[in-house]
């Protein structure tokens, strides 16, 4: 009796571990938070590219050699093969491959760049099937808190998925040529090297932001990465694909970097003219450049102080108040000269 008592008790746990642990449904209980970032990450994985900077090297006998300088992340923006990365992902590159979510590795070119946001736009070449354009959507209702999903290659780790929020918004990240970068997206999702130029989605799975740059001492991932909102994308890539950059207004005439203000003792002070193109409109109203007399020295023509009603005091001013303009407009800058300020009326024009 006893022995058929202990059968029994064994028999019936079973039972229990059977119908309780058995069960996936019980096994396996997910959130609807969980089901919701499975199922983004299985819609976009496919659009999350790998990929690899080649670089041109000389050795000590000037012999040259193609070896591999850097990877990143990137993603796939239309069917036309063009995938969307950033510009230090790429930078001196001279070829680039791409390794698609089915391990098939291609070839791609450049097709162009925006230095000062961090953007370059790439083309697979030859066979354009097995693409899957990611779905894009907006960053400019964006809040504080709110669910955001990272995909990346991190350390060479394909499709590595990281989870967290938007930390803050409108942070502003120093880019390429002093210019600074604004808007940008601040998340604690894990980033790492080799995170940069993938997507940052939200929880719709839609595409709000690229990963481009942590802010950690040793490198590695600190709760502190930014990404460029979607919303600059789509109006850079367009123009990328179209004209090889990005087109934005300018003004008629050359101007002095903040890289070199400093040399002519203006740092803080404004922009200075560097050059005035003969007939041009700004030679028209009298703006003059950098002059250099007999004896090599230099000497200050006009310093841009303001742009409508916009006080300039560096060139990253000047260049981002140009943002909210478009070819065409006219503004009204106000220049300085020995002393003496003045208004002058100009065209904005390509930027070259």
């Amino acid at each position: 009796m006893r022995w058929n008592h202990q059968l029994q008790v064994k028999i019936a746990a079973a039972f229990v571990c059977f119908v309780f642990l058995g069960t996936p449904a019980l096994r396996a209980q997910l959130t609807e938070d969980e089901k919701n970032t499975i199922a983004i990450v299985k819609r976009t994985k496919n659009s999350v590219v790998f990929v690899t900077n080649i670089q041109l090297v000389r050795d000590w006998y000037f012999n040259e050699e193609k070896v591999p300088r850097g990877s990143g992340s990137g993603f796939v923006w239309d069917n036309q093969g063009h995938i969307v990365t950033n510009f230090h992902v790429i930078e001196d590159g001279v070829e680039f491959s791409v390794l698609l979510p089915n391990q098939e590795q291609r070839q791609a070119k450049l097709v162009g760049k925006e230095e000062t946001k961090d953007i370059a736009v790439l083309q697979i070449v030859g066979d354009l099937k097995d693409l899957f354009p990611i779905a894009t959507g907006s960053s400019k209702d964006l809040q504080v808190g709110q669910k955001v999903i990272a995909i990346g290659n991190p350390f060479g780790f394909d499709h590595t998925v990281t989870k967290g929020i938007v930390s803050a918004l409108g942070r502003k990240i120093l880019g390429a040529g002093g210019v600074t970068i604004r808007d940008m997206i601040q998340t604690d999702a894990s980033i790492n090297p080799g995170n940069s130029g993938g997507p940052l989605l939200n929880s719709s799975g839609e595409l709000i932001g690229m990963n481009t740059v942590i802010v950690s001492p040793s490198g590695a991932s600190s709760g502190v990465g930014f990404a460029v909102p979607v919303d600059i994308i789509k109006k850079i890539v367009p123009e990328i694909i179209r004209f090889g950059k990005a087109v934005r207004p300018g003004l008629p005439m050359t101007l002095l970097t903040d890289d070199f203000a400093q040399r002519f003792r203006i740092k803080g002070r404004g922009v200075a003219v560097v050059e005035v193109a003969s007939g041009s409109q700004a030679e028209k109203a009298g703006l003059v450049g950098i002059q250099r007399d007999r004896r090599g020295y230099y000497y200050l023509g006009d310093i841009v102080t303001a742009i409508d009603a916009t006080k300039v005091t560096s060139y990253d001013d000047l260049f981002t108040a140009l943002e909210n303009y478009k070819i065409g407009d006219v503004v009204t800058l106000t220049v300085e000269r020995e002393g003496k300020s003045r208004r002058v009326r100009l065209t904005l024009v390509r930027s070259e």
